[in-house]
């Protein structure tokens, strides 16, 4: 049987996100969520840094920038949308960010105006 990755800061993050819907709901912009998930991560002292710049490398070289939603406890990447649904753009997005920060990781949550919804993905080795 497999090992669950960081589940106990998992349960945390799925925590946040589900009080931060819970109090706003869902149908509002996507920086409206970050806001609300950055003083909810300080509230609960988990440490996170937001809009992280990450570069995209080719042969050694910077050829882009990404910026990741939520970085925490240098373990995680959150990627949230203000979507009522998954695309697969999305989960590559999340694949490319564990690939350039050589995480195991990702959580892709979505705020829509029905409900949240949240995938773990991790990145294959």
């Amino acid at each position: 049987m497999a090992k669950l990755v960081h589940p106990k800061l998992s349960y945390e993050i799925v925590g946040a996100l589900y009080e931060v819907y819970n109090s706003i709901g869902g149908g509002y912009q996507e920086k409206y969520y970050q806001r609300a998930l950055a003083k909810e991560f300080s509230g609960r002292k988990i440490k996170f840094r937001k809009q992280l710049p990450v570069n995209l490398k080719y042969k050694e070289s910077d050829i882009g920038r990404y910026y990741l939603d939520f970085f925490i406890e240098n373990k995680i990447i959150l990627e949230i949308k203000a979507a009522s649904k998954f695309y697969y753009r999305d989960v590559r997005q999340v694949l490319g960010y564990l690939k350039a920060k050589e995480l195991d990781l990702g959580i892709l949550a979505c705020f829509g105006r029905s409900g949240l919804i949240y995938k773990r993905i991790l990145r294959g080795k």
